[in-house]
C-alpha cells in the first residue's frame, strides 16, 4: 500500500507542476499588459518610470525566466503582494479565505453524498415504480440546472420571499458569534451547492446498484433465505459504492466551481469570492495563488480517492 501511495503522490506532484505552467501561461496570454494593474490612473507616470517598474517586477525578462522566478518564490511560500489591497501579502490573504470555503464545500458535499446515496438506493430498490421515476426526474433536473441559476432562484425564494434564512454573508454583522447564526447562514448555500453533485451521485448509485443486484452472488444470498434488507445493505451496497467513490473524488473540481458561484451570490467570504474580485480587479498575484492552491486541493482529494478505492476494492494491486 505504501508503494502505491508513493506512486500516486509522485503523479500528483507532476500534475501540480504542470498546473503551475498552465496557470502562468494562461495569465500571460490574457489581453493587456500585466503592468497596467500596477499603475494608479491618478498618478501620472513617465515612460522611464514604467521601464523602472517593469524591471523591478521582473516583467522585462523572458517568460521562462519569469516562470522559474515565480515558481522558486512560490515553493518558499512567497506569492508576492496583492495589487489592489495595498501590498498585503498574498498567501495569508488566501489562506484566510480557505476556512469558509472548506466549510461551505464540505457541508454541501456531505449533504450530496448522504442524500445522493440514499435516494440512489431507494430508486434502485423501487425500480420503475413511481418513487424511481420521481427521483430520476428530480435528479435529471438537478444535473441540468446551472449552479448560478439554482443559487439565484434559491436566494430569491427562501431568503427574499419566504425569509426563512439570511440573504447573504457568513455571520450577522455586529452580532456575537453563535453556531446557530452560522448554521442559519450556511444551510441554504450548502443545500444549493449539493443539488447538482447529489443528483449525479444518485444516478451513479442507482445504476451501479441495479447492476450489482443482478449478479449471481446476490441471487444466491436471496436463495439462502437472507432478508432483502441485509441482501442490499451487506452484499450489494458495498460493491455498488466503488464507482460512486471514484465519482465523488473526480467531481470535487465541479463542486469547487459551483462554490465559486454560490459564494458570489451569497457574498460568502471564501476563496471563490476572493478569486472573482481578483479577476475583476486584475490582481494577478492573488489569482495565481488562489488558483494554484485550489488545484492542489483537487489533486490531494483525487489522491485520497485513489487510496480509498484501493482500500475498498481488493482487486486493485497496491503492492
Amino acid at each position: 500500500m505504501l508503494q502505491y501511495i508513493l506512486r500516486r503522490a509522485a503523479v500528483g506532484l507532476l500534475m501540480l507542476l504542470a498546473l503551475t505552467v498552465l496557470i502562468f501561461t494562461l495569465l500571460r496570454l490574457t489581453p493587456g499588459d500585466p503592468i497596467d494593474a500596477y499603475i494608479n490612473p491618478s498618478v501620472p507616470m513617465s515612460a522611464s518610470d514604467l521601464v523602472v517598474l517593469r524591471t523591478r517586477l521582473g516583467l522585462d525578462q523572458p517568460l521562462p525566466v519569469q516562470y522559474l522566478a515565480w515558481l522558486g518564490a512560490a515553493v518558499t511560500g512567497d506569492f508576492g503582494y496583492s495589487i489592489q489591497r495595498g501590498g498585503e501579502p498574498v498567501l495569508p490573504l488566501v489562506l484566510g479565505r480557505i476556512g469558509p470555503t472548506i466549510l461551505l464545500m464540505f457541508s454541501g458535499l456531505a449533504i450530496s453524498v448522504v442524500v445522493g446515496i440514499a435516494t440512489g438506493i431507494l430508486a434502485a430498490v423501487r425500480r420503475n415504480e413511481l418513487t424511481d421515476l420521481s427521483l430520476s426526474t428530480a435528479a435529471f433536473v438537478g444535473i441540468s440546472s446551472p449552479a448560478f441559476l439554482t443559487a439565484l432562484l434559491g436566494l430569491y425564494m427562501f431568503a427574499v420571499v419566504l425569509r426563512w434564512v439570511p440573504a447573504g454573508g457568513m455571520l450577522t454583522p455586529g452580532a456575537p458569534f453563535s453556531v446557530g447564526d452560522l448554521m442559519a447562514h450556511l444551510i441554504l448555500p450548502a443545500v444549493l451547492l449539493s443539488i447538482g453533485h447529489g443528483a449525479l451521485i444518485m444516478r451513479y448509485m442507482r445504476s451501479s446498484l441495479l447492476e450489482v443486484l443482478s449478479q449471481d452472488y446476490v441471487r444466491t444470498a436471496r436463495a439462502k433465505g437472507v432478508r432483502e434488507f441485509w441482501v442490499i445493505v451487506k452484499h450489494a451496497v458495498r460493491n455498488a459504492l466503488l464507482p460512486v467513490i471514484t465519482l465523488i473524488g473526480s467531481t470535487i473540481g465541479i463542486a469547487i466551481g459551483g462554490a465559486i458561484f454560490i459564494e458570489s451570490v451569497f457574498d460568502w467570504p471564501g476563496m471563490g469570492l476572493l478569486m472573482i474580485n481578483a479577476v475583476v480587479r486584475r490582481d494577478y498575484p492573488v489569482i495565481m495563488c488562489a488558483t494554484l492552491l485550489t488545484g492542489a486541493c483537487v489533486i490531494l482529494v483525487n489522491l485520497l480517492t485513489d487510496i480509498a478505492y484501493a482500500a475498498v476494492d481488493p482487486r486493485i494491486k497496491v503492492a
